[in-house]
């Protein structure tokens, strides 16, 4: 059995929560945070604590909490004997205090408290800096997800990157769909089935090959068209997305 201290009352405390609870061989002992923040939120039968000094004695102990606070926090528990993670996809591993057994867990998806996620399914980017650790982690990780991927702190930095582009800036995508739609007093429903079908769409195809539409396709009525009834930042996002595409399907 795995014995683990979680460190955070955010996001990602709350769904490792949860995964750590459901574990088969793994012991979630207790969670610290600094106040009874979303403490409701949380099972009540995980003994907590907002005093860093009595943490109790375990394997693993999982800081999830904003990445400018993971180095402080760990110079606070450098005394600790267990393995001390992060769950950052930026603060490199040795960000902890040198004093402690490293690593890092990082969750590869978008998680929100309010919304329910199969952790099964999550990726979790594991590193450690001593091969001891590192099967300790994958113990862990294993017990979580099935989907677990060996990775230093150099590329987690390049894969966050990555993550951006498809996670943040795609969903911003949706936000400008969403107030065009409403300018122009549309359902933005009407949307929704194709954007789950987009996200379906690269799940058996690679996304190079998935893409359509004018700037695919080199389209410029329809392009034209669409640039003289658009303004303002979204005429200047249409035309930096649609260059690019048309860069990458016709090159010069």
């Amino acid at each position: 059995m795995i014995k683990v201290v979680l460190l955070g009352s955010g996001n990602v405390a709350y769904h490792l929560a949860l995964a750590l609870n459901s574990a088969e061989h793994v012991e979630l002992i207790q969670r610290y945070s600094r106040n009874a923040t979303n403490s409701i939120l949380f099972d009540s039968s995980i003994p907590h604590t907002c005093d860093l000094e009595t943490l109790l004695t375990a394997d693993v102990y999982i800081i999830a909490i904003k990445d400018e606070a993971i180095a402080s926090i760990s110079e606070k528990i450098s005394h600790l004997k267990g393995l001390v993670i992060h769950t950052s996809g930026t603060v490199p591993m040795h960000a902890l205090d040198s004093k402690l057994k490293r690593g890092v867990l990082y969750p590869v998806q978008s998680l929100s408290i309010k919304q329910h996620i199969e952790f099964n399914e999550v990726p979790l980017v594991i590193e450690a800096a001593k091969n001891k650790d590192l099967e300790l982690l994958h113990q862990l990780a294993s017990q979580l997800s099935d989907h677990i991927f060996n990775l230093d702190s150099v590329a987690r930095k390049k894969l966050h990157i990555s993550a951006v582009f498809a996670n943040n800036f795609s969903n911003y995508m949706f936000t400008c769909a969403q107030t065009l739609c409403q300018k122009n007093q549309i359902p933005f429903e009407v949307l929704r089935p194709l954007i789950l079908e987009t996200g379906k769409k690269i799940q058996y195809m690679d996304p190079l090959e998935a893409q359509t539409g004018p700037a695919r396709r080199n389209d410029q009525q329809v392009i034209e068209k669409h640039l003289g009834q658009l303004s303002g930042e979204h005429k200047e996002i249409y035309e930096i997305v649609t260059a690019a595409i048309s860069k990458t399907y016709q090159p010069k």
